[in-house]
């Protein structure tokens, strides 16, 4: 495919969404996402699945103008399910400024919903995977634990408590946390989905060619998701995150199996990871928290290296 300078951000970094510059203003930022029942209640699914959608407008310093919902239905589910899991998808696109104006339904043996996002953000002011420094402090926004709260849920091993904060935390819009990054010009960031945090955070590195340093023991965690590991609550996902990252992790001889079980879950509507100078980091805190994101904790750093997440104790 011919080079065509107006994608400012494209398939090379893996990032979070594309960019395509319209004009010397304005870049469209364009993403979807979409993925089966996380939670037995439609509604909380629907506004998970739509928070987790726009998140990636988010992670890169764009704000959303615009949805298109995807699902696909079994016959067998009844309309009054779907409106609400549509009830919910639409409340939380209401919540964060945009309207739905479309979508395509199919039929499918499993219920599938999300959403196509389409942002605006300025040519040059974007915020990319692939941008991080060394010296940087990397800060992360929410607590970690959802995929294993979510297999316990299946289970019906989770409390109605631990499910209902996991519930809250994933329905959270990224909006403040982007904001907050965006006010003190941080360098980079993604938003920690499917590929666990380790995952994305090696994402980051090696596009922006850095070594990171995580530190377990500054991480957030809902409550109970330790036990629940214990328990064996595990989700598939996490063993195929584990297998896939190779060399790319270099984790301590302190870390339990626990510990990386932990940092390779799969969020759903995870929280942001932002690379941001260490000048500009009391402030990023300091907004996170007049903002209410009260789970802002800094994770790691960023040090020289060819791209390797060291995972520390």
């Amino acid at each position: 495919m011919p080079f065509d300078p107006n994608v400012l951000v494209g398939f090379e970094t893996g990032d979070d969404a594309a960019i395509y510059r319209v004009t010397d203003e304005i870049a469209l930022v364009l993403t979807l996402d979409f993925f089966p029942p996380i939670v037995d209640d439609p509604y909380d699914y629907g506004a998970i699945a739509v928070a987790n959608a726009v998140s990636d407008v988010y992670a890169v310093g764009g704000r959303p103008v615009a949805g298109l919902n995807i699902a696909g239905f079994p016959e067998i589910l009844t309309h009054e399910t779907i409106a609400k899991i549509l009830e919910g998808g639409a409340a939380k696109a209401a919540e964060a400024g945009f309207p739905i104006i479309g979508g395509h339904t199919v039929r499918d043996n499993e219920p599938k919903y999300g959403m196509a996002v389409t942002g605006f953000v300025h040519p040059g002011k974007q915020v990319t995977n692939a941008a991080a420094r060394v010296g940087d402090k990397l800060v992360l926004t929410k607590p970690l634990g959802t995929g294993i709260i979510a297999t316990a849920g299946k289970e019906q091993v989770a409390a109605p408590e631990v499910l209902a904060t996991a519930v809250k935390s994933m329905s959270t819009l990224n909006r403040d946390a982007a904001d907050a990054m965006i006010a003190v010009d941080a360098h980079s960031a993604t938003d920690v989905t499917g590929f666990g945090l380790v995952g994305h955070l090696m994402g980051m590195t090696r596009a922006s060619g850095v070594n990171a340093r995580l530190w377990r023991s500054t991480l957030p965690v809902l409550d109970s998701t330790i036990d629940l590991i214990d328990a064996g609550m595990v989700p598939g996902g996490t063993h195929r995150n584990l297998a896939s990252l190779g060399d790319g992790v270099a984790w301590d001889e302190a870390l339990t199996a626990a510990d990386k079980f932990l940092m390779a879950d799969p969020q759903t509507s995870g929280g942001m990871l932002i690379s941001v100078s260490e000048k500009s980091l009391d402030e990023l805190l300091l907004r996170l928290r007049d903002a209410g994101t009260l789970a802002a904790a800094v994770v790691g750093e960023i040090v020289p290296g060819p791209g390797v997440v060291e995972a520390r104790q």
